[in-house]
């Protein structure tokens, strides 16, 4: 008998590894999507066979969280993360303008 694939329920012709990665994207928009993390500003792409998640979240609390469910999500994969705090106190002093 031979063993079967996960991908080989979807033809000979796709890749099971790409499918894969794509699908454990499309589940960790959604995750994110349906918790409170919903209005990010974060963006998840496939590039160059790794997983790119880029954006800004209102606070670092906010960044752990995105962190932990980007890895459970998508652990063993190459994951490259660019997820930064956006600065929403208000100033401690006036601008000086030239």
């Amino acid at each position: 008998m031979s063993e079967t694939g996960a991908g080989q329920a979807h033809g000979a012709g796709h890749a099971p590894a790409a499918e894969n990665v794509e699908y454990r994207v499309a589940h960790l928009r959604d995750r994110l999507a349906a918790e409170e993390l919903g209005e990010l500003g974060v963006r998840i792409e496939v590039r160059a066979g790794s997983v790119v998640v880029t954006g800004t979240v209102p606070s670092a609390q906010c960044r752990e969280t995105v962190l932990r469910t980007v890895h459970e999500e998508l652990a063993g994969l190459a994951v490259h993360t660019d997820v930064v705090v956006a600065e929403t106190a208000s100033p401690d002093h006036a601008e000086d303008l030239p």
